[in-house]
């Protein structure tokens, strides 16, 4: 056997750990562990699974639980193999090594207890998450998670042995990938309910095909109304997530899962995108999306035609800014034509390509909007010391250019791939190239919206209360109609974009993703009405000095 160099450090102690004929390292104490060595000189890592196969003291299992965050999909410094298998062993080894009865460490939970085979009883265990699980009474000081074993469970065991040793098991694994799987990793959305497992085990004897299922009964006072809720169990074969053996019953606040075997339990919250709903959103879309090609296209025509007939529409600068909008809203339609249409087809290369182009039109669009409130803000409501040098070319270079550096650094860390939806039961409803790292999508597209989003919303609510405060004060000198005012507000905020913030409302349930790409998609819709009310109005509303109709023809705030 190979010898090990070894380091004293303190007077805690030494523990060896010898792993075949060719490595060696030493566990404690924690603080300067010596150095392993064997065919290289490779520092231990714990998240790989190295040394940690059967050490279950409190040190081990420490290290090991560091890895639930450490370990992310994209991370090659985890062996999420490995470590699963390593949590699958734990109440195999208190059941059959240890002699311990309760774990109460802050990522695990454990009971450990001999039950009679002759109990004429099912046994119901209390499943506080902060709390070591606990034998509770039936219909007394019963709580809302719990685990059923059914009175069946223990009698299979007679004949055999006169008590059953059993596990329960609370088990904490974090925002990382371990117990994750492909099932989950690869969907937006999907998540373990509150990172919590339940594990149920006998040791190594395996209890499948029960004639009276286990009940496991959790909580969830969250709303959950945009979510399918599934009972599932890891299943070590395949190293994800299965429902086969366990049935999923609703009620209000809880979810109970009935299985009939023993392992690891969990409550999968996905959300709800069957391939007839994606399908029916994706042409509500497309169809919105088609018609606001056709009035943006309109839109473009007029201000181009305007701007040859009407002197003053050369020095404008509000309808220039509506323009470079249209523009950018009618090349992300076009875009989003294509990559629908096409899905995921082609290389790498060209899907990695197709989603940045999407996402730098889907930015493009986000920023003029928020320059479209900008401009609202200068003009309506900062009157004053409002001059910019070069105000157009600024306005361009933030609309165009910002997108673009946003999307070279998310190109750069190479964000872009497929991008799958799937159903309830796993199916892919919907492939296309979009994001592929979570994280990217929601900082550059989700964070950068909200940003924009918030800034819009706060400057329209202080114009809507402007020009109503000014159609109130107005009012004993002329009565004008309020629905001009009314009409004004809607048409800005089809300018800054207040239809993307109904995404805001989309986990409310199903009726709002609907009423969001209804109304979102027709945005360029509303353009095109806004040009056509507010640019060719009638001759009564020229002679009108109301002048809330006529908030967007104002002269410009620069020039330069």
């Amino acid at each position: 056997m190979k010898a090990c160099s070894l380091q004293l450090t303190g007077d805690l102690g030494l523990v060896i750990v010898v792993k075949g004929a060719l490595d060696c390292c030493v566990l404690f104490p924690p603080e300067g562990l010596a150095s392993c060595k064997g065919n290289s000189e490779e520092p231990r890592n714990v998240c790989l699974g190295r040394v940690i196969s059967g050490q279950y003291d409190p040190f081990s299992l420490n290290s090991t639980a560091k890895c639930f965050t450490k370990c992310r999909l994209t991370n090659d410094s985890c062996s999420l193999e490995n470590l699963q298998r390593y949590w699958q062993g734990f109440e195999v080894y208190l059941v059959e090594s240890s002699s311990t009865e309760t774990v109460n460490m802050t990522f695990v939970k454990t009971l450990v207890r001999n039950f009679s085979t002759d109990t004429s009883d099912a046994v119901i265990i209390s499943l506080t998450p902060s709390q070591i699980p606990r034998q509770v009474m039936e219909n007394k000081d019963k709580t809302s998670d719990t685990v059923q074993l059914p009175r069946s469970f223990f009698g299979s065991f007679r004949g055999k042995k006169p008590m059953v040793r059993l596990a329960i098991t609370i088990l904490d694994i974090g925002s990382g990938n371990l117990f994750k799987g492909p099932r989950l990793s690869q969907e937006d959305g999907g998540s373990v309910l509150n990172n919590h497992l339940v594990g149920l085990s006998v040791g190594n004897t395996p209890v499948t095909g029960l004639d009276e299922p286990v009940e496991i009964t959790f909580s969830h006072q969250q709303n959950l109304s945009n979510m399918t809720l599934t009972c599932v169990f890891w299943d070590v074969t395949k190293g994800d997530w299965s429902s086969k053996g366990c049935s999923t019953h609703h009620k209000r606040g809880t979810t109970k899962c009935r299985c009939d075997h023993l392992t690891f339990f969990a409550l999968l919250l996905r959300p709800i995108l069957d391939k007839a709903t994606v399908q029916a959103l994706t042409y509500i879309s497309q169809a919105g999306c088609g018609a606001s090609m056709l009035f943006l296209t309109f839109t473009i025509i007029f201000y181009t035609v305007l701007r040859f007939s009407r002197q003053r529409f050369k020095s404008e600068d509000a309808t220039k800014i509506h323009v470079a909008l249209s523009i950018s809203l009618f090349l992300l339609n076009l875009t989003f034509f294509i990559i629908v249409g096409s899905g995921s087809q082609g290389s790498n290369a060209a899907c990695w390509a197709r989603g940045a182009v999407f996402h730098y039109f889907l930015l493009c669009t986000f920023t003029w909007m928020g320059l479209e409130a900008f401009h609202l803000y200068l003009l309506i409501l900062r009157v004053f010391n409002t001059y910019f040098g070069h105000y157009l070319l600024k306005l361009n270079l933030v609309g165009w250019g910002l997108p673009a550096l946003v999307v070279i650094c998310t190109g750069s860390a190479n964000s872009y791939g497929r991008y799958r939806i799937h159903d309830e039961d796993n199916r892919t409803t919907l492939e296309l190239c979009w994001f592929h790292k979570n994280t990217a999508l929601y900082v550059t597209v989700h964070g950068y919206f909200l940003i924009t989003f918030l800034f819009s919303a706060v400057v329209l609510a202080l114009v809507a209360w402007k020009i109503f405060t000014l159609s109130s004060a107005m009012a004993g000198k002329e009565q004008g109609p309020n629905w001009k005012g009314v009409l004004t507000v809607l048409g800005l905020s089809s300018l800054v974009g207040v239809t993307w913030g109904l995404a805001i409302l989309t986990p409310l349930g199903l009726s709002t993703v609907y009423i969001f790409a209804v109304l979102n998609s027709l945005q360029g819709v509303f353009i095109f009405c806004w040009f056509i009310i507010f640019y060719f109005p009638s001759q009564h509303a020229t002679s009108s000095s109301s002048g809330t109709a006529r908030v967007d023809q104002d002269h410009s705030v620069s020039r330069g």
